[in-house]
């Protein structure tokens, strides 16, 4: 039986891997921190009920006396909490900076000044964002070696949480693992992300919105499987080492994503509106997950296809859990022109 913190637990993964947890071990109890910003959602968690093995805490990961507090007779604390939407963070990059990486140093340093009274193993959840961008003529992929070059300020707070992660380790001897994920969808993603946004708006009859040419390529990673290698590094990963999620083998860029929905909802590639390019727009990020596999036996459950698939049904049978959030998201595409 352990105690685990999750940080950021109303948001879309902290959401789902509060779900997987507890559903996978249901003897372990999970305390939820999260400030509940627009992107955490307290009905993310309808279902999940206040009880012995829950606790929700509404509070931010910024507020240094809350954050000692609730670190009492914690084992695990797995950190989501952060401002992870690339447009976002080019209009508003304070927020990033405050979020990522001060919010990272606060829970580092509680328990830096907690290791006297036990060992508290701490996983920090990142992102190949990170390591900036690929060229679309390579076949090279991202490893747990590629150095940082990151290229948003989004990717560069995470860089900065990374760094911090590290160095509290090998300074303070604090127990960490850190996985860089590649770009989650499924259940429960603010429809603001990319997927999710193609999703509502054709359920709407409106356009999918592509970047540019549409050729970006991204290596997509359903949301349950990111869960899964959460577990397998929590349960049998190496304290202080670093380990790369991805959920695809081949390149799949952005217009074969968007033909891939308009076909499961019988629709036709009229619906592909092009619009103007986002600012410091990565290329390509395509991720080699060998050492989890290797190291973890972890691998993807089904392909990306058939996680799509899933996706769309998802979001065409929870209206009512989207709807609500959709006018909000749509501003801020307004803002930048897309």
């Amino acid at each position: 039986m352990s105690k685990l913190l999750v940080t950021g637990g109303a948001g879309f993964i902290g959401s789902n891997f509060v779900r997987y947890w507890s559903e996978e071990h249901p003897a372990d109890e999970i305390v939820n921190l999260d400030a509940l910003t627009y992107a955490g959602n307290v009905h993310n968690l309808d279902g999940i009920t206040e009880g012995e093995n829950y606790h929700f805490i509404h509070g931010s990961i910024l507020d240094q006396k809350l954050v000692h507090r609730v670190l009492d007779n914690i084992d695990i604390v797995v950190h989501f909490a952060a401002e992870s939407h690339v447009d976002r963070s080019i209009l508003g990059p304070e927020a990033f900076v405050e979020t990522n990486v001060k919010g990272t140093f606060v829970l580092l340093e509680a328990l830096r000044q907690a290791q006297s009274k036990s060992e508290i193993h701490f996983h920090h959840i990142s992102t190949d964002e990170v390591f900036g961008s690929l060229p679309l003529d390579s076949t090279a992929k991202f490893t747990e070696a590629t150095p940082y070059q990151p290229n948003s300020p989004y990717s560069a707070s995470k860089a900065g949480s990374d760094h911090l992660v590290r160095a509290y380790h090998e300074t303070y001897k604090i127990p960490i693992t850190i996985t860089n994920c590649s770009n989650n969808f499924g259940p429960y993603q603010h429809p603001e992300k990319f997927i999710s946004r193609m999703i509502t708006n054709l359920i709407d009859g409106d356009n999918v919105k592509m970047y540019g040419d549409g050729l970006y390529v991204r290596d997509w990673l359903y949301v349950r499987d990111h869960c899964r290698a959460i577990e397998a590094v929590l349960q049998s990963g190496k304290v202080g080492e670093t380990y790369l999620v991805g959920g695809m083998t081949d390149d799949v860029n952005n217009l074969e994503v968007a033909k891939m929905l308009l076909r499961y909802l019988d629709l036709g590639e009229e619906k592909i509106q092009h619009v103007k390019d986002r600012a410091g727009h990565d290329r390509r990020y395509a991720v080699d997950w060998g050492k989890l596999q290797r190291d973890l036996g972890w691998e993807p459950e089904h392909t990306f296809a058939e996680w799509l698939e899933k996706t769309v049904d998802w979001y065409k049978t929870n209206e009512a859990w989207w709807r609500p959030l959709k006018e909000e998201a749509e501003k801020i595409y307004k803002k930048t022109g897309q």
